[in-house]
């Protein structure tokens, strides 16, 4: 019998660590999940599953019960430690099949993965009953609205369509808010459509752990975030200055200076990050040949984007930005040989540790 969370409503919220194998251990799963949240569906589930667990043994079959549990982040990262946790099951009990319990179809979603494993001998989902009347269905609705997943979704396109027409209104200038909302909801579908809310999710879990934890990467975390918008402020001023220019320059040269005015600001941001997480690494004994190694990758790539925008700035006389064109020039090629001298001993220092960490093992 295998119970399926893949969104990890055990780990979040009842704090069990999982596969949970065994009648009275997913007993115990349910109930400190039920005790943190009373209407998650995955209680009704893996009490769906003993109670099925009960009719085969009741039949004189020999069975089993276990639940997985998967990661907030459902999908990839969910369904790889899914099917790892199936996969130490499968080497420990050698089952001839399995019968899957769920509460929907997200968790169904994740069949294949277990049929291409293990023989799959039925499935069965568990609904929770709800009364058909109205007060049900707005207790419905209010449980699917204040779903994350669902509210995020649902909720900010149309809230950030409000928000920029009332900033327009307050700026008396009704005829911007078409260009406001349209700017800003674009803005978030392509935040949601690169991932970038994962990695800011991601980002926020980093800095919680590291403050909870008493480390330096949260001094640095923080001290990199204020980099990061001294270094946006600065390029968008720049920007902002030559755009009301009597000839304002092309957006291809705007972009040159707010990168040239504001790179410097962002690489000191990225190395705060590194030194941070180096610094740790260090008093807790271990030491990652990346996290070193991109130091210089990241100083020799600031170099690089600094010394090409000079260039594309200087090439434009219109601009006046005080750089001659030959100078400039002389600075991208010691530039692009001092970022290679860079990347050089970035590398060999990765390799060395690499070395180090290896040796050991090799004894």
């Amino acid at each position: 019998m295998l119970c399926i969370d893949r969104d990890d409503d055990l780990g979040r919220k009842g704090g069990v660590i999982s596969p949970v194998v065994g009648r009275q251990a997913n007993i115990d799963a349910a109930l400190k999940l039920g005790m943190a949240d009373p209407e998650d569906s995955d209680v009704n589930t893996i009490f769906g599953g003993i109670k099925a667990l009960d009719e085969l043994v009741a039949s004189g079959k020999n069975a089993e019960i276990a639940s997985l549990a998967g990661d907030l982040k459902v999908g990839l990262i969910s369904d790889s430690k899914l099917a790892a946790q199936l996969e130490d099951l499968l080497a420990r009990f050698h089952p001839e099949g399995v019968i899957v319990v769920s509460d929907g179809a997200e968790d169904e979603a994740i069949l294949p993965i277990i049929q291409s494993r293990v023989k799959v001998n039925g499935v069965r989902r568990v609904l929770i009953k709800q009364s058909p009347n109205l007060e049900s269905t707005y207790y419905l609705l209010k449980q699917v609205f204040t779903d994350p997943k669902i509210s995020h979704t649902v909720f900010i396109p149309p809230a950030l369509a409000l928000l920029m027409f009332a900033i327009a209104g307050f700026l008396g200038n009704p005829n911007l808010a078409l260009g406001f909302i349209t700017g800003a909801v674009g803005l978030y579908l392509l935040f949601r459509g690169l991932g970038l809310d994962d990695s800011m999710e991601e980002a926020k879990q980093t800095l919680s752990k590291s403050l909870y934890a008493g480390k330096i990467a949260f001094v640095t975390y923080i001290l990199a975030a204020m980099l990061v918008v001294i270094a946006t402020v600065n390029g968008v001023a720049y920007f902002w200055q030559y755009y009301h220019e009597p000839i304002s320059p092309g957006y291809f040269q705007l972009v040159m200076i707010y990168l040239y005015e504001s790179i410097w600001w962002y690489v000191a941001a990225a190395l705060c990050v590194n030194m941070g997480k180096i610094m740790d690494m260090y008093l807790e004994g271990v030491r990652d040949a990346r996290t070193i190694s991109s130091l210089f990758f990241v100083l020799a790539t600031g170099l690089i984007i600094w010394s090409a925008s000079r260039v594309i700035l200087a090439n434009d006389p219109g601009l006046n930005f005080g750089i001659g064109m030959a100078e400039s020039v002389q600075y991208l090629a010691i530039s692009a040989i001092v970022a290679i001298l860079i990347t050089v001993v970035g590398v060999n220092i990765s390799k060395r540790i690499a070395t180090e960490k290896s040796l050991p093992a090799a004894k």
